[in-house]
């Protein structure tokens, strides 16, 4: 048998830097295109819905709107492909592995995929728009399964101990909110740039450095780190889907799941929102965007190794659990936030906290569980355990995006603050539901079965 290469912290670092890119390239899309392709521009945030008139506005469908569809569509197409993907990785058998391929392939066109969203639905036919739109953003989306996908399961493979899986859990978390940060620079570097290149102009360009900065990190764990020297992986035979209901029949990946899809709607209300909660409810100019998110993720990355060292000596489920009620305050005062600066940043300040525990642990999670199956069936699947989670999480996204868009479309205060207590109370019930998660029957598991295959 082949002798693996030691997995060190500084090779986790590397693949960390992946996260960065591909959070930078979904951040700009999550966070920015509802803002420039609906609403109307103030005199305060003149780009406000600044490729508004090139698409369909009106509601077409039980309020529903063309744009919200869209998007709900894009994530269940997403969704779909997960574990598609997965199958598709996990039975691999490169000669450069089963993930880093399909890393090295889709960095660059998933990169120009999202250039094009900012750029060419800008015709002067609507329609052509509408379709435009709607075929990039399902490319985007399937561009994105065939990077992270294999990417994800690389978190259960280097996380090859307890220690290391909480330890690259917490880099990818760190690089993840440094990738979603600087996407909110997007109005800063438009505005730097749009006395070169206009209104519109300055915006497209940023969103061209981004993607190329993004391509870059992507690119490199790609092709620095050689999955062979360091995973003895074995091809899994099983179909995608039949590998799919396996995932799911496992109790305590259900339990997971539940809340993690929950949680995930009310996230995704939130994350859609907050440009508009900014600008709309606290009348802040959109160029505080980035000043307000660089205050959440500073704060939230001093409190990384507090999680990392509770999570080792009180366990993952009871911070998760903290984490869901972080939230729950976060959302809370949103709904009833005044207008002025200071809203924003007593908004950042009290999201730090559930961010660095949920931006962290969450993956551990399901490493935890997709160790375990290994060791009971000695099949791993770990690229359908992250997928089937994402497949399902994006469900509560797809749900999420209708709802936002559909309640939104008065585009009045009452209505973005009813979207905050709608993330309020379905952010609770989550919180509820993950009590039944049985963490120390997984380790315990773990434990016993490791043991066993070391004798």
């Amino acid at each position: 048998m082949k002798q693996l290469k030691p997995i060190t912290n500084k090779l986790l670092w590397i693949f960390a830097l992946g996260q960065f890119g591909w959070s930078l390239l979904s951040g700009v899309v999550a966070n920015w295109m509802v803002y420039y392709y609906t609403g109307a521009p103030s005199e305060q945030n003149p780009n406000t819905g600044i490729f508004a008139s090139g698409i369909t506005q009106h509601p077409i469908c039980f309020k529903l709107t063309l744009f919200g569809m869209v998007l709900a569509f894009g994530r269940i197409f997403d969704a779909i492909t997960d574990p598609l993907i997965a199958g598709w990785s996990d039975g691999c058998n490169y000669k450069g592995g089963r993930r880093i391929p399909f890393m090295r392939a889709m960095a660059v066109p998933f990169s120009l995929v999202m250039v094009g969203l900012f750029t060419l639905p800008q015709t002067s036919n609507i329609v052509v728009n509408d379709v435009l739109l709607f075929v990039l953003l399902m490319v985007f989306y399937l561009f994105m399964t065939m990077f992270c996908t294999p990417y994800n399961a690389l978190i259960a493979e280097l996380g090859d101990t307890q220690q290391h899986r909480i330890n690259v859990s917490t880099y990818i978390s760190f690089t993840f909110i440094v990738g979603q940060s600087i996407s909110f620079l997007l109005p800063n570097v438009a505005g730097a740039l749009e006395p070169s290149f206009g209104q519109a102009g300055g915006i497209r360009m940023a969103v061209a450095f981004m993607a190329a900065l993004a391509c870059i990190a992507m690119l490199i764990p790609a092709f620095y780190i050689k999955e062979r020297d360091y995973i003895d992986s074995k091809p899994s035979h099983t179909q995608p889907f039949k590998s799919l209901i396996r995932t799911f029949s496992n109790g305590q990946f259900r339990r997971f799941v539940y809340s993690d899809v929950i949680y995930f709607f009310a996230l995704t209300l939130f994350q859609t929102g907050l440009a508009f909660y900014e600008t709309q409810l606290m009348e802040i100019e959109d160029t505080w965007t980035f000043v307000l998110t660089a205050t959440m993720t500073a704060i939230s990355v001093c409190l990384y190794p507090i999680v990392n060292i509770l999570a080792k000596k009180i366990g993952k489920k009871t911070l998760i659990i903290t984490g869901f009620f972080g939230y729950c305050v976060v959302f809370l005062i949103t709904t009833l936030c005044g207008t002025g600066l200071v809203w924003g940043f007593i908004v950042a300040a009290t999201a730090a906290v559930p961010m660095a525990i949920l931006g962290i642990l969450p993956q551990a999670c399901v490493a935890d569980v997709a160790e375990l199956t290994r060791l009971q069936t000695g099949e791993d699947r770990s690229g359908m355990f992250f997928a089937a989670r994402t497949f399902a999480f994006k469900m509560g996204q797809a749900l999420a995006l209708v709802i936002f868009t559909s309640v939104t479309v008065s585009q009045t205060k009452e209505s973005y603050r009813l979207t905050a207590l709608i993330a309020l109370i379905t952010c609770f019930i989550g919180a509820c539901i993950f009590f039944t998660f049985n963490e120390k029957k997984i380790l315990s598991g773990i434990k016993e079965l490791k043991g066993k295959e070391e004798i």
